[in-house]
C-alpha cells in the first residue's frame, strides 16, 4: 500500500477492509512493535487476496512495526504461488506531519548502502550526479536498502549507459548524493550512529507550499479572497459610460497602480470610438492624509523631465520664476511625467479661447508668446526654475530618483491645514467619531 492509503494491486478493497488487529483494542503499544527476531509474538497477518497478474488468489501479509528513531509503519507483501508475481509496499501508520522533510545523504562508503530507507509515494527521489529524478506518486511507497535498483522503465534514452552508471554507484566507485524530499514528512533515512549526529546525513524540515498542500489533499483550493484581490490588482476593469464630448456610448478603463515609495492610485482612461475624444484622470487610492504636502523641486537638468508626477485634483502648481500659478481642480488629476505636465500647462494657457481671436489684446498675446517660449526653455533644460506642488490633501507625488535617499534638488514639507483648506476639502463638516450620538431623534 502507498503512504496515501490507496489499495494497490494484490490487495483489493474487499480484502483490505478487515483489520489485522484482534477484536479487542490492545492499544497502539501492542500493535506496533520494533522489528526483532526474538519477538515471537510479532507475526504478520495473512489475508487471501486477488492477484492482479493472473487473477487467481494469492496471499497478502501485513506487518505492523516500528522503525527505531522514526515512527510506526505498515509493511505489505503480496505473493502469488500460481504465477510467481510478488509486490512489497509500505504505508505510514501515522498522520501527515506538520512539516515536510528533506533528507540529503552523501554516500561515500559501502556501509552507507546498507542504510534502511523509507520512501512514501508522495516523496521525490533525486540523484544530482546522474541528473536523475523519480517524481512524487510515480512509485508506490517502499521500505528497502539504499542499494535498491532504480526502475529501468523511468529511463527513456541511453539505457545501457545509465545502468552502467547505476552499477558504479552501487559499488560506490565515487561519492554521490541521494535526496529524498517528502512534503508529507513520513519518509525516513536511517542514521546508523543514532542517537549521535550523522555527518553524512542532512535533515531539513520545511513548511509546505500551497501546491504541496493540494497534492496531499490537505487543501482543496486556494482562498478565494486572496485570488480575487490579486485578480483585481492585475486586471484592467471596464465599465460603460458616455463620451463627455458627443455623448455617444463609450468604455472607461480603470486600473489600480502602486507607485513606489508612495501609495496606490486609480488610473481611468476613456476613448470614444465615435468622435475620437480621449480623456484620462487619476484618483488617489487612499484617504485624505492627516497633513498637507508641499513639494518644491529645482529643475536643473533635461533629465528631470522624465520624472514621474502625480497631481491630484486638490493640488495647485506654481512656477515662481514665471509668476505662474495653477489652481486646484484645473487640469484635474493626472499621472504623467514632469515634461507632460509642463506641456499640458502650455497648451492650457496658449490655447485658452478667451485669450485668442478678437477678444485678445496685443499686450496679452505678447505675454502668452513669451510665457510659451520660457516653457520651451524649461523643457530643453536651458532655463532653471522651481516647480512647486501644494496639495492640502497630501495625495500628490513627484518621483525621487535617489530614493530611498533624499533628493538634493527636492524639498518635501508636511504642514497642518488651515481652517479654509479644510473647508475646501469638506473636512470641517465631516464627523468620523461619535457620529451616532449626534443623530436627531426619529419621530
Amino acid at each position: 500500500m502507498s503512504a496515501g492509503g490507496a489499495v494497490e494491486p494484490g490487495l483489493p478493497a474487499a480484502a483490505a477492509a478487515p483489520s489485522p488487529a484482534p477484536a479487542r483494542d490492545p492499544g497502539p503499544g501492542h500493535l506496533f512493535r520494533p522489528i526483532s527476531a526474538e519477538d515471537e509474538e510479532q507475526q504478520p497477518t495473512e489475508i487471501e487476496s486477488l492477484c492482479m497478474n493472473c487473477y487467481r488468489n494469492g496471499m497478502t501479509r501485513l506487518l505492523l512495526t516500528k522503525i527505531p528513531f522514526f515512527r510506526e509503519i505498515i509493511v505489505s507483501s503480496f505473493s502469488c504461488e500460481h504465477c510467481g508475481w510478488n509486490n512489497t509496499e509500505i504505508q505510514s501508520a501515522g498522520r501527515i506531519q506538520d512539516q515536510g522533510v528533506r533528507y540529503t545523504l552523501t554516500v561515500r562508503a559501502q556501509e552507507d548502502m546498507d542504510r534502511e530507507v523509507v520512501k512514501t509515494d508522495s516523496a521525490t527521489t533525486r540523484i544530482p550526479e546522474l541528473d536523475f529524478e523519480i517524481p512524487a506518486f510515480s512509485q508506490k511507497g517502499a521500505s528497502t536498502l539504499c542499494s535498491c535498483q532504480v526502475n529501468e522503465e523511468a529511463v527513456a534514452e541511453r539505457i545501457d549507459e545509465f545502468i552502467g552508471k547505476l552499477k558504479e554507484l552501487k559499488q560506490v566507485a565515487s561519492p554521490f548524493t541521494l535526496i529524498i524530499d517528502d512534503p508529507s514528512g513520513n519518509s525516513f533515512v536511517e542514521n546508523p550512529h543514532a542517537p549521535r549526529k550523522d555527518d553524512a546525513l542532512v535533515i531539513t524540515h520545511y513548511n509546505r507550499t500551497l501546491q504541496q498542500e493540494e497534492m496531499l489533499g490537505l487543501q482543496a483550493e486556494a482562498p478565494e479572497e486572496k485570488l480575487e484581490e490579486e485578480d483585481i490588482r492585475n486586471e484592467v476593469l471596464q465599465f460603460n459610460t458616455n463620451c463627455p464630448e458627443c455623448n455617444a456610448p463609450a468604455q472607461t478603463n480603470m486600473k489600480l497602480v502602486q507607485i513606489p515609495h508612495f501609495k496606490e492610485v486609480i488610473i481611468m482612461a476613456t476613448n470614444c470610438e465615435n468622435c475620437g475624444h480621449r480623456t484620462n484622470e487619476v484618483k488617489s487610492g487612499g484617504a485624505v492624509e492627516p497633513l498637507g504636502t508641499r513639494i518644491t523641486f529645482h529643475i536643473t537638468d533635461p533629465s528631470d523631465m522624465t520624472r514621474d508626477l502625480l497631481k491630484s485634483e486638490t493640488c495647485s502648481v506654481e512656477i515662481p520664476e514665471l509668476e505662474f500659478e495653477l489652481g486646484m481642480a484645473v487640469l484635474g488629476g493626472k499621472f504623467t511625467t514632469l515634461e507632460g505636465m509642463l506641456k499640458d500647462i502650455r497648451e492650457l494657457v496658449t490655447k485658452n479661447p478667451f485669450t485668442l481671436g478678437d477678444s485678445s489684446s496685443p499686450g496679452q498675446t505678447e505675454k502668452l508668446q513669451e510665457f510659451s517660449q520660457k516653457l520651451d526653455q524649461i523643457l530643453e533644460g536651458v532655463l532653471k526654475v522651481h516647480f512647486i506642488m501644494d496639495d492640502p490633501a497630501g495625495n500628490s507625488y513627484l518621483q525621487n530618483v535617489y530614493a530611498p535617499e533624499d533628493d538634493p534638488e527636492m524639498k518635501v514639507e508636511h504642514y497642518k491645514r488651515t481652517f479654509d483648506q479644510n473647508e475646501e476639502l469638506g473636512l470641517n463638516d465631516m464627523k468620523t467619531e461619535g457620529y451616532e450620538t449626534g443623530l436627531p431623534a426619529q419621530r
